[in-house]
């Protein structure tokens, strides 16, 4: 069920607008201290690098976006989900700059309406087809935690990881 998603379980008891306000400015700093170099490194062996990372990021701020949008607005239709892996075939050839580029102007522009959503609102459901009714105001802690846990991966990396 939604409310033990694992991403949203990373949030605990934290405010998940605070963290999407948070996660807006420190993924992009993050981005600009580890420099070209850096963004070609790994946080583990045979994982992501920093630059695929953010592309991921980017990626999923615009789906997360929608799917909050779709929830509010067309519940009937459903939740669509995606395969990451298959949406990652390309983040080897994507700029890591512009991913972060990227990810801090959607997260701002989902905030704008995150912020202005009413109860009402926050609490319409639609249906995921694996996890079953998911409430918009579920889907953005969802999107908060799973930042959190792409920002460990570009914090293990900053902190000089290499893989």
């Amino acid at each position: 069920m939604t409310a033990t998603h694992p991403y949203a379980q990373l949030l605990g008891d934290r405010d998940p607008f605070e963290v999407l306000a948070e996660t807006q400015q420190r993924i992009p700093a993050i981005a600009q201290a580890l420099g070209p170099e850096g963004l070609k490194r790994s946080y583990a062996p045979g994982k992501w690098t920093a630059a695929q990372v953010l592309a991921h990021l980017a990626d999923c701020e615009m789906a997360f976006g929608f799917r909050v949008r779709q929830v509010i607005s067309e519940p009937e239709l459903g939740i669509q989900p995606f395969d990451e892996n298959k949406w990652a075939r390309h983040y080897g050839r994507m700029d890591g700059q512009e991913a972060a580029q990227t990810f801090q102007t959607l997260r701002a522009w989902n905030l704008s309406l995150f912020r202005r959503l009413g109860k009402d609102e926050l609490d319409k459901a639609a249906t995921h087809p694996d996890r079953g009714p998911e409430k918009a105001e579920t889907v953005i802690r969802i999107m908060a935690g799973h930042t959190l846990n792409h920002l460990a991966q570009l914090e293990k990396i900053l902190g000089g990881a290499t893989g």
